[in-house]
């Protein structure tokens, strides 16, 4: 898969044991631990649904106190939400 558009440099933070299988993975096929990792995220990340808005959380005041602490449960919840549970 190559892209095309200019791309963002991210952070993700995994376990030894993830990491040390993601770069087996890598030397295996002969590509780039980003490459796999982009090829994962295209295919468990559903896109944006046509002609509906992403929507944000906790963009300015407002929301609950400890919102970053627990991103991953609200964005789980909203995904749910859009998607159904078995999702």
């Amino acid at each position: 898969m190559r892209y095309a558009r200019i791309m963002k440099r991210t952070t993700v933070m995994l376990p030894d044991d993830v990491l040390a299988r993601l770069r087996h993975e890598s030397r295996r096929r002969g590509t780039s631990v980003a490459e796999i990792v982009r090829e994962a995220v295209e295919l468990h990340v559903p896109g944006a649904e046509a002609g509906k808005p992403l929507s944000f959380f906790a963009i300015g005041e407002g929301g609950p106190p400890d919102a970053s602490e627990r991103v991953d449960e609200f964005v789980s919840a909203s995904v749910d939400r859009r998607l159904g549970p078995s999702g």
